[in-house]
């Protein structure tokens, strides 16, 4: 579907966002404080799926047969893979030092394009992803070491760049409903598994919350979707970043979390990369480095 362009309303779309994702993150670190991160994950994709399945069919019920399905399980093991990464990290780390490694994802793409798509690598690309990596090193050492939790949480970026790279390939030929009825759904069988060995029964304030992080990450990815749709993403791709604000403000306010300046000085670092790998791109490409179907 085709939409009038205009920045605005595209801002206030990804503002409004990034506040669903933000709000996602605390329901994540509220829960998993008593409650295996597994569930969260499983709980995300069920519901994700239950309010997306009416959406899709609605728009036409676009045929699900395809050529090349391991690509769909491909994307599908790389997403959830990294929603495991990010949902560990929001349980163990300060609410926006797990919100900003998530946006760590477009420093690993230009790689794995590289290597898998044989696509060019520019100097800026290079800049960038020297420069965003030297902003991760800030903010994974505030201490004088490495944490592991905070690796945990860059892996999680780098498995979230494989999925945005699969999703490249499947936009050759794949329509878009497609794309994303099969993500829902395999996510959905994927992380079954593993909550059904970590099940503990929740509350009626968890089951809540559960539904809380279903809600809000769907309605983000809907949101991230329709700005991106009627304004260009290199004008309100820094947009996104505003996540890491959000959770900061929640984590002051639900756990007194507070920034360090090394934080904010790597958090710098890693949004200039970002901006200026997402500049260095063509259009289309730029597009793919802010996959609405994110965690």
């Amino acid at each position: 579907m085709l939409y009038r362009q205009n920045l605005l309303q595209g801002a206030l779309f990804i503002l409004l966002a990034e506040l669903m994702f933000a709000s996602m993150g605390a329901g994540v670190k509220l829960v998993t404080a008593d409650l295996p991160s597994e569930m969260a994950v499983f709980m995300r994709n069920i519901i994700g799926l239950a309010l997306m399945t009416p959406l899709v069919w609605k728009s036409g019920h676009v045929g699900l047969k395809t050529g090349i399905f391991h690509l769909h399980l491909l994307r599908a093991i790389a997403g959830v893979s990294a929603m495991y990464c990010f949902f560990y990290a929001l349980a163990h780390l300060q609410l926006a030092d797990g919100m900003l490694l998530k946006m760590t994802a477009p420093l690993f793409m230009p790689l794995i394009a590289w290597a898998w798509l044989n696509e060019q690598l520019r100097r800026t690309i290079l800049l960038a992803v020297g420069t965003g990596f030297a902003g991760v090193i800030l903010v994974l050492n505030p201490a004088g070491e490495f944490s592991s939790v905070a690796l945990v949480g860059l892996l999680g970026g780098m498995l979230a760049s494989l999925a945005k790279v699969s999703l490249r390939r499947l936009g050759r030929t794949e329509p878009s409903v497609r794309v994303v009825f099969y993500f829902a759904l395999l996510s959905t069988v994927i992380s079954l598994f593993p909550m059904y060995w970590h099940w503990q029964q929740p509350n009626l304030e968890q089951w809540s919350l559960f539904a809380l992080i279903g809600i809000t990450g769907t309605l983000g990815q809907l949101l991230l979707t329709r700005g991106y749709a009627i304004a260009a993403a290199s004008a309100v791709s820094p947009f996104t970043y505003t996540s890491v604000l959000f959770g900061a403000v929640y984590g002051y306010l639900f756990w007194g979390e507070t920034l360090n300046l090394q934080f904010m000085m790597g958090a710098l670092l890693i949004f200039f990369a970002g901006m200026l790998a997402l500049r260095s791109r063509t259009p289309k490409s730029a597009q793919l480095l802010n996959d609405p179907a994110r965690p």
